[in-house]
């Protein structure tokens, strides 16, 4: 479906936010400088009955999203966590987004329930509501199990959702073809790539199979985490559009006056939104990544409970380490560290200043310590820390796209919690404890026990390599008896030195 055709869609995107009243809120929202306005307008204006007219009774920024479609809408919902990037009003409005779309109706919903799961609904639940909760790709009903008495949650995808974020990413998809076709500056960024990247995330949400079994998995690695609730997942009443889970009651996180009436600490649950999500990212290496309030609630005894494991990232151990050096530096207010930790890791080109580098770091994180979050103003130091990375040749890197996301938008959710919070502060713990089990004696040896298992399926076929490695070199250069002796030495003084390893971690382990 990709092609110029889809240039019709990005102009029925702009003459949308014309039309819907949308394109004002959004460039004050941004504080667009008079250029940006200027071209916005000029491009929105001509064309603005082209646009989705949308539903009248909402703001125009939800009204002109939900009438463009799913993945303009998951962009909606991103920002609905930023109040202090988009400003409070356009944050309120953006937030319906998250669970509060027009729904489609029960019937179809009964249908689908019955086409996935093969019986008839009466024999499977006793119960069936309306739509509980409708966001961009599913809704919820609230449902009773036949058989069991049970409250369940009964997640069904809506009516040809994938067609429709088909067209939306294809769109994108042209658009980052622009992006580096008439802006080479910003390659460096990698646009399709991103979009390739977030294009496989969202097709993963249209298997709400693949969404039950990342929910199990998330539920193993958090069982022992206090504060957290996770809802069981039933797995004879799920499939590829239906997924059913245990009922959790609880307060919408996004609702702090209900928060407040039911007498919980706004201040602890911020505290530990981020810190569940980084003890996730570091220690499991496996996340919620769309921990907006939507997907939120607090229990009655005080508890996160999430929901909606659609999105899950996952970062290598490495990564992981890269990621905790960096957040222990800034914490430390050791850049010179973080730009080493960037060299090191290939996220800056070698030939680039580490000292120069560095000063630009202090630059972005100097003015967060020592200062309350309510003066801190994100967009700017979003804005020069993108300035920074531009100067200094850094290509986006996709494999971190979700974990950049998910912490900007739990930093979100936990400022609105909590608008005084320290992000810093509240991270040091977990990211001081993290960079003590991983770079300290016991990870030597595990990274050493590590080694030693590989070593040891491996070491049959080590012969064998050494062998075909010596006969490539052979039929490529031939080489004189003399060279090829030396080889050979090599190759034993090789293996002799993986044996050494070896037995040095088999007998630490002991």
């Amino acid at each position: 479906m990709r092609g110029p055709h889809n240039i019709w869609r990005l102009i029925r995107t702009g003459a949308t936010l014309e039309r819907t009243g949308a394109m004002n809120v959004v460039l004050d929202a941004f504080d667009a400088t008079p250029a940006l306005r200027f071209v916005a307008r000029a491009l929105g204006r001509p064309f603005k009955y082209l646009g989705y007219a949308g539903d009248p009774t909402m703001p125009p920024a939800t009204r002109a999203l939900t009438a463009l479609g799913p993945a303009y809408i998951k962009f909606g919902q991103v920002l609905s966590t930023r109040p202090d990037v988009v400003g409070d009003e356009l944050a309120v409005q953006l937030r319906v987004l998250q669970d509060k779309l027009p729904p489609f109706s029960v019937d179809l919903a009964k249908a689908e329930v019955e086409k996935e799961l093969g019986l008839p609904l009466e024999a499977m639940f006793s119960a069936f509501s309306e739509p509980v909760a409708a966001a961009s790709i599913a809704q919820v009903h609230r449902a009773r199990i036949a058989e069991t008495g049970q409250e369940v949650a009964v997640k069904v995808l809506r009516p040809n959702i994938e067609r429709a974020f088909r067209k939306d990413i294809d769109a994108f998809y042209l658009a980052a073809r622009m992006v580096e076709l008439f802006s080479p500056g910003s390659r460096r960024l990698r646009p399709m790539e991103v979009i390739e990247h977030f294009d496989g995330v969202v097709r993963g949400e249209l298997d709400l199979r693949l969404e039950s079994a990342a929910a199990s998995e998330f539920a193993a690695n958090t069982k022992a985490d206090e504060g957290l609730k996770l809802p069981d997942i039933k797995w004879e009443y799920s499939a590829r559009r239906v997924m059913t889970l245990e009922w959790a009651d609880g307060v919408p996180m996004g609702d702090n006056a209900a928060i407040d009436a039911a007498g919980h600490d706004r201040v602890a649950l911020g505290d530990r939104v981020l810190q569940l999500f980084l003890q996730h990212a570091l220690r499991d290496g496996y996340f919620h990544a769309d921990m907006h309030q939507g997907n939120l609630k607090v229990s009655p005894e005080g508890d996160i409970i999430a929901y909606d494991f659609g999105i899950m990232g996952h970062i290598d151990e490495y990564t992981r380490r890269v990621y905790a050096e960096i957040l222990y530096g800034f914490i430390r207010r050791d850049y010179f560290r973080v730009a080493k930790v960037h060299f090191e890791a290939g996220y800056v080109p070698a030939h680039k200043d580490v000292d120069e580098f560095a000063r630009a770091l202090r630059a972005v994180g100097e003015p967060i310590f020592g200062m309350d979050a309510t003066r801190i103003s994100m967009a700017r130091l979003l804005t020069y820390l993108f300035e920074v990375t531009e100067r200094f040749g850094m290509e986006t890197r996709t494999e971190l796209i979700l974990l950049q996301r998910t912490m900007v938008v739990v930093e979100g959710v936990a400022r609105s919690l909590n608008p005084h919070i320290n992000i810093w502060q509240v991270a040091s713990p977990i990211v001081t404890d993290y960079i003590a089990k991983s770079l300290g004696p016991r990870a030597v040896l595990s990274d050493l026990s590590q080694t030693a298992r590989v070593l040891a399926r491996f070491g049959p076929r080590l012969p064998a390599l050494v062998e075909a490695a010596l006969m490539r070199q052979t039929e490529e250069r031939p080489r004189t008896d003399r060279l090829r002796k030396r080889w050979l030495a090599g190759s034993m003084g090789l293996g002799a030195v993986l044996g050494g390893i070896v037995v040095l971690a088999l007998s630490n382990l002991g």
